[in-house]
């Protein structure tokens, strides 16, 4: 593909519906009783959804198309000759410059909103300097940080459905349009939240690698407009049919559930104090910083046979190790310079001159390191890590993997093994307090309740924020195993210590029992 027919691609999120898809969607909501009046395709592009309506809605009074590309356009009208034309109306304009008030109010109701907007985030634009973007504003609603980095990009489909639903509020109409998952989602999130009227929610899981040669998880989003829902809850069915409902998502407090009736099984699960599961290390550069062992001998990711003190080295378990339970033999070793974030490293000058040779030997990549956390932190920096990582034992889990798995990190030789920054771990003081935390997490409440709040098609489907919605408290009590818990509490009210056993009043770091 040309830079040129790349950035035009990216501008326009031209992603033109297959005839194929247009056509099983329009019969698809024909079969569920939509017979509408008006036809908008507000992105349309070549008009694949507008010549399937108008096959497939004969009684149909009105169909209005609007697309920003004269070439598209062009297209279009050639497909129409031979049609009625006294019923088509199509313009070539911005739609974030139309002004679409005006258009729905002299279209007769009921009306059928359909289409694929653009898959491209307002950032991506801002990468290639399009102009295809609504004014700003900060529509979702994000304070001082979160507004001004990532927090605030979003998708402009998700800006044009929201804009959209709000024009319709007042109006009969069916909403039908191709959108990412995660667009979905957002979009419901926000409408429930400020209680626009729509009701009759669905999302439709779509092939998208099938019918536009991406890898992301799409779907068609339908709802109606006009009236109220009594319940901010939305089914989720596999393929444009309602013979596959794969889960319900669902709206608590302000938030999206990915499973709404796991989460009322297990509500009582729903913990208010922050958990301390924490991540793993972070150095961004595992060519110099990871390594294999081969008898004696560490061998870097640049294949080199590297003679350092073994005094910074620790055991190192990766998400692939974790979500196996291939935590017995280490696979991999990392360099730990610091034991907490700002720690001063030039003492491993003296502590493990090797290693200080070896670090300095290969500062102009760990210098190169673009991520600006590293700005102003002494040199061979790394983030992730603190006295917790120094935990004789740890139950981790993989934040990327598409399953719920905790494993139990043991020491090796006395000394504590590290976590990559994709994992979540909480740190234990002994063997038998990991084994019962693995053995409360790994049960099947505990995973239901997590599978609530989890959408796997996330680029990190674990967080921590997640990890943290879970009261091991009201978990242990739920299984019976509350007095287990108490053995590790200084209190014999177990509710009165979760900050106890939580949080950093343990102090790491105090000098590490051996393991049992």
């Amino acid at each position: 593909m040309s830079a040129k027919n790349h950035r035009h691609t990216v501008e326009f999120g031209d992603f033109q519906t297959p005839s194929e898809l247009t056509d099983e969607i329009c019969h698809f909501l024909f079969s569920t009783g939509v017979r509408p009046e008006s036809v908008i395709e507000p992105t349309s592009g070549t008009g694949g959804f507008i010549v399937s309506a108008m096959d497939t809605f004969g009684q149909t009074r009105k169909f209005f198309g609007n697309e920003i590309n004269r070439e598209y356009l062009l297209a279009l009208e050639r497909k129409l000759r031979g049609m009625d034309s006294a019923r088509i109306e199509l313009k070539n304009e911005d739609f974030f410059q139309l002004d679409w008030e005006n258009i729905l109010a002299h279209l007769p109701q009921p009306i059928l909103l359909l289409g694929n907007p653009p898959w491209v985030t307002n950032s991506g634009l801002g990468r290639i300097q399009g102009s295809n973007l609504p004014a700003k504003s900060n529509f979702q609603g994000h304070k001082g940080f979160d507004a001004i980095t990532g927090k605030s990009n979003f998708d402009i489909s998700e800006w044009m459905l929201i804009h959209l639903l709000n024009k319709l509020q007042s109006r009969s109409a069916v909403l039908a349009m191709l959108c990412k998952t995660t667009v979905a989602r957002k979009v419901l999130r926000y409408v429930w939240n400020r209680d626009f009227r729509i009701s009759e929610t669905r999302l439709y899981i779509i092939d998208s690698k099938t019918h536009f040669n991406v890898s992301v998880s799409a779907c068609l989003l339908v709802c109606k407009t006009g009236v109220p829902s009594k319940t901010k809850t939305c089914d989720i069915f596999q393929g444009i049919s309602e013979k596959c409902k794969i889960s319900e998502i669902g709206m608590h407090n302000t938030e999206i559930l990915a499973d709404f009736k796991k989460y009322k099984k297990w509500s009582q699960l729903d913990g208010h104090i922050p958990l301390k599961w924490r991540s793993g290390v972070k150095h961004d550069c595992a060519r110099i910083m990871e390594f294999t062992r081969e008898d004696d001998t560490f061998v870097n990711g640049m294949g080199e046979v590297v003679d350092i003190e073994d005094t910074f080295m620790f055991p190192l378990y990766k998400s692939s190790h974790v979500v196996k339970c291939k935590t017995e033999t280490p696979e991999r070793w990392v360099l730990v310079p610091q034991r907490k974030v700002g720690d001063e490293t030039r003492v491993i000058r003296e502590k493990a001159p090797r290693t200080w040779a070896y670090l300095t030997n290969h500062a102009d990549k760990l210098d190169r390191r673009k991520s600006s956390i590293y700005k102003n932190k002494p040199r061979f920096s790394i983030f992730g890590i603190g006295d917790y990582s120094f935990a004789q034992w740890k139950v981790a889990v993989s934040g990327l993997y598409k399953k719920i798995q905790f494993s139990i990190i043991p020491p090796l030789d006395g000394k504590p093994a590290m976590v990559d920054d994709t994992c979540y771990f909480l740190p234990c003081t002994n063997r038998d307090e990991a084994i019962l935390f693995a053995d409360l997490l790994n049960s099947k409440a505990a995973h239901e309740f997590l599978h609530a709040f989890i959408f796997w098609d996330a680029k990190r489907p674990i967080t921590a924020d997640i990890l943290k919605r879970l009261d091991l408290i009201a978990l242990a009590k739920t299984l019976h195993k509350d007095q287990h818990l108490a053995r590790y509490m200084p209190q014999s009210d177990v509710s009165e210590s979760q900050f106890v056993l939580f949080s950093d009043v343990m102090q790491y770091s105090k000098p590490l029992q051996k393991a049992p």
